[in-house]
């Protein structure tokens, strides 16, 4: 007898969706789609995942309603704010509601920060808000917690770092004493002797959770490792690494594989690929990289067009699916960089040393070859896997002074200075093509941490840009979306790298604070409906608010944006509208579904360009390849959308913990320099003060209204000034100040300044 297939993905939302209100029971499917043994077990590892990604709610154990067909519930993350209250960010937007779902403290006290819940929606409000209460728990975010060991009169306790975990954790007395104190492995860490619970009292510790917290009943945990003082050298990172869960020891069966790796590139690696050991490729990374995973070469055709080879480090040669290395790669999503250390996605054998593209020796590519004409198109695009040996470990630094006319490195460099100038010649060609399409070019500083030889923190910098990384990005760009559109017109399931439009609500708002400076995206106004409306609260107190509807239609180009950074280029308001621009686009993501790239203004953009450093890229070489081999695609669309989801999860957790990381150094850099002045940037007001942004270190803090010298000062909500009531003194957004540094406070991540001088100098 034939085995009925399983019903796929597809099939399953199909069939639910012809049935009454798209809802239906578990029994109810097994019976309709004829599933028994294997093929049962399959459809419930089907509807979990389908629920895992928000396609399907499970309202009660059993019963499934398609998410498109339910406006009570949403499913999403959960997001805490340390009063005690959160917010839903659902997977799917609700009709009818604007933002978040607010979900009062009460109803939040059993979840946890992060944690995967399904929201049912008790009330929505005229102005388009809702609230809701949590029904079930999906996923929790957090099967461990680092945070500071006290002791108490009802025994041991921790505190969470993280502040949006409101619950303590109970420690029993026998789950206080762990086995395994990581303080003693990390170089330059004070040893740390724990004999007894007393021992433990203010140390930072990592905590496996027994029992979650319930209704009156607190979380219940065990130590698990002893990190060390809050203050001593590395326990910022541990503390980091652990609160954001990123895995970061790699499994014995991992290093095995990675063990048995070749050392070298072998003869038989060689068949059938093209050889480009003859031209003159070279790396082009920052002075403290360790991998590398991309090299290029430029040259001039016949046609006076030019060529343009991108090589990739082939790491998919190396890493096959099914394999340890790939499983957790897949895990870990990308590597994570922090200032003084990384943690690689792949082991050090590949990411360091056989997959890491350096000079002198053979490595494995896959490459993207291009041929483009003067004006930028490009003419032809040729994918192939390669062997190249790079003639040089170049560095962003050594490329800008060599094409600025630096005579020792031109010297040093010679054969390579005509290509290095061909390069620079295609790059701005590249550059000024994608801006003419509409591409955003956001040019924002970023703070570069400063180190002595001991490892302590010694300043913030902003990290040099110049014509040597616009080089290697339009290069990678290029080859990207060459990739992109090959997948694209193949027809094969792929990865993508997507940017989707902004919300006209976020447009708005952003708007409304740009025409304070004379500015706007739009060449006319936003089309929007005003009105005040009276509500009654709970406490039958009655209330008028304004309210402000936006056009949900309106739709916006790159090139609105565009426009806006040419006209506030060099103005001093610029910094703050930059940020703020930023702000009101949404988050760039993967996704199994082409959707093109808002910002870059591409029709179909994927990343191909970092294997070593990024899972999807990985992925991206296998479909590829596959197309170029004529193979059956490797893994279907389900499985890439899961793929898409978990690494774009990833990269926002990585990014999360290097930011986090970041401010945890500068505020610990800054409290040692309470009551010194600086320069800075007022980026905001409100009623409560002047936000300032120091010029030179990267630093924003608060002036309190209440501090403000010589008069007393009040907010105007409709100018967004903070004014003096007798003298009339006016703050505002793009003053510069000069400010002393008053309090820091860790515990909030806050500076409190002073103003020095009285005179804002005002902007022009």
């Amino acid at each position: 007898m034939k085995r009925r297939k399983p019903p796929s993905e597809e099939e399953i939302l199909e069939h639910i969706a012809r049935l009454p209100r798209g809802r239906a029971g578990f029994k109810q499917l097994v019976r309709e789609t004829g599933a028994r043994g294997e093929a049962r077990e399959a459809l419930e590892e089907t509807l979990e995942r389908l629920v895992a990604r928000g396609r399907l709610l499970e309202v009660r154990p059993g019963r499934y309603v398609l998410s498109s067909r339910s406006q009570d519930y949403r499913t999403g993350r959960l997001h805490m704010h340390r009063d005690g209250y959160g917010f839903l960010i659902a997977d799917e937007p609700v009709d009818g509601v604007r933002g978040d779902i607010f979900i009062p403290p009460a109803a939040a006290a059993r979840a946890m920060h992060g944690d995967r819940v399904l929201v049912r929606i008790t009330r929505r409000s005229a102005d388009g808000r809702a609230e809701g209460e949590i029904v079930r728990i999906l996923r929790r975010a957090h099967p461990t917690v680092v945070g500071e060991f006290r002791t108490g009169p009802r025994g041991g306790y921790v505190i969470p770092y993280d502040d949006r975990i409101r619950q303590r954790i109970r420690i029993p007395p026998e789950m206080a004493l762990p086995a395994r104190s990581v303080s003693v492995d990390r170089i330059g860490a004070s040893p740390v002797e724990v004999r007894q619970i007393g021992d433990l009292d203010g140390l930072m510790v990592n905590v496996e959770l027994i029992e979650y917290p319930r209704e009156e009943r607190a979380a219940v945990g065990r130590i698990v490792e002893i990190l060390g003082r809050p203050g001593d050298f590395g326990v910022d990172v541990e503390v980091i690494i652990r609160k954001h869960h990123l895995p970061h020891r790699f499994p014995p069966e991992v290093l095995e594989e990675a063990a048995a790796m070749p050392a070298a590139v072998r003869p038989a690696d060689l068949t059938g690929r093209m050889d480009f050991r003859h031209l003159d490729v070279v790396t082009i990374d920052g002075e403290t990289a360790r991998d590398f995973d991309d090299a290029v070469w430029v040259g001039r055709a016949e046609s006076g067009n030019y060529i343009l080879h991108v090589h990739i480090a082939d790491v998919s040669h190396y890493v096959r699916p099914g394999a340890a290395i790939d499983a957790e790669a897949r895990l870990r999503g990308n590597s994570v960089y922090f200032p003084d250390r990384a943690i690689p996605m792949l082991p050090l054998e590949l990411s360091t040393e056989l997959c890491s593209l350096k000079p002198g020796v053979d490595r494995l590519v896959f490459s993207v070859l291009l041929e483009i004409a003067p004006d930028g198109e490009i003419v032809s695009r040729r994918f192939v896997r390669g062997v190249i040996r790079s003639r040089e470990r170049m560095t962003y630094t050594n490329v800008h002074l060599l094409l600025e006319g630096d005579e020792g490195l031109r010297k040093r460099y010679e054969p390579l200075v005509e290509r290095f100038e061909l390069m620079r010649e295609l790059a701005l060609i590249l550059n000024r093509r994608r801006m003419s399409r509409g591409a955003i070019d956001f040019d924002l500083p970023e703070p570069l941490i400063e180190f002595d030889e001991w490892g302590e923190m010694t300043g913030i910098r902003k990290a040099p840009r110049n014509i040597a990384h616009r080089i290697i990005e339009e290069f990678m760009l290029a080859a990207n979306e060459a990739v992109a559109a090959h997948l694209e017109a193949a027809g094969v399931p792929a990865l993508y790298r997507i940017h989707e439009p902004p919300d006209p609500e976020k447009v708005a708002e952003f708007d409304e604070v740009a025409g304070h400076f004379g500015y706007s995206l739009l060449a006319g106004p936003i089309p929007v409906q005003r009105f005040r409306q009276t509500v009654r609260a709970r406490d039958g107190r009655k209330f008028r608010r304004d309210i402000v509807l936006t056009d949900r239609r309106l739709e916006i180009s790159s090139r609105s944006y565009q426009r806006l950074l040419a006209q506030i280029e060099g103005k001093p308001e610029e910094r703050i509208l930059n940020y703020l621009m930023l702000r009101s686009l949404k988050q760039a993501r993967y996704s199994a579904e082409n959707k093109g790239h808002f910002a870059l203004a591409s029709r179909a953009y994927t990343h191909f360009t970092s294997p070593i450093r990024r899972y999807p890229d990985l992925i991206v070489h296998r479909v590829l390849a596959a197309t170029l081999e004529g193979a059956p695609p490797p893994l279907d669309e389900a499985t890439l959308a899961a793929i898409a989801q978990e690494c774009s999860e990833s990269e926002r957790r990585a990014d999360e913990a290097e930011r986090e990381l970041v401010e945890w150094k500068k505020l610990k850099f800054m409290a040692e320099r309470l009551g010194d002045e600086f320069d800075a940037l007022v980026i905001g007001v409100s009623k409560a003060g002047l936000t300032v942004e120091l010029d030179d270190l990267f630093v924003e803090g608060l002036v309190p209204v209440e501090s403000l010298p010589g008069d007393r000062f009040g907010y105007e909500p409709s100018s967004r000034r903070i004014v003096g009531r007798r003298t009339r003194r006016v703050f505002q957004a793009g003053d510069r100040v000069r400010v002393r540094l008053d309090r820091v406070d860790a515990m909030l991540n806050e500076y409190l300044f002073s103003l020095v001088a009285h005179e804002p100098a005002r902007r022009n």
